[in-house]
């Protein structure tokens, strides 16, 4: 039986935990759920580089991007505009 593969990326931190416990409260017997934890396994980074992952947590589904993980990475043309290095 084929199943569906929930990657879930992350860092360690409490948005990502919580992410991890909303995401196995929702899977069926269907889903294969893998963790991915980013500071210790090159091979999930370069995974995550693969998919397009800025921000962590992100999950992918069958190893695309879940749209709602598909965020920007920060902008710093944008900080700047609004004073970041200026002085006040």
């Amino acid at each position: 039986m084929s199943k569906r593969i929930v990657e879930i990326f992350v860092a360690g931190c409490l948005l990502c935990d919580e992410t991890v416990k909303e995401v196995q409260g929702i899977l069926c017997p269907s889903c294969d759920l893998r963790i991915l934890d980013l500071r210790t396994d090159k091979s999930a980074q370069t995974k995550a580089a693969e998919c397009g992952i800025t921000r962590v947590p992100a999950v992918t589904i069958d190893g695309n991007l879940a749209s709602c993980c598909a965020g920007k990475s920060v902008d710093i043309g944008l900080l700047k505009s609004l004073g970041v290095g200026e002085p006040l």
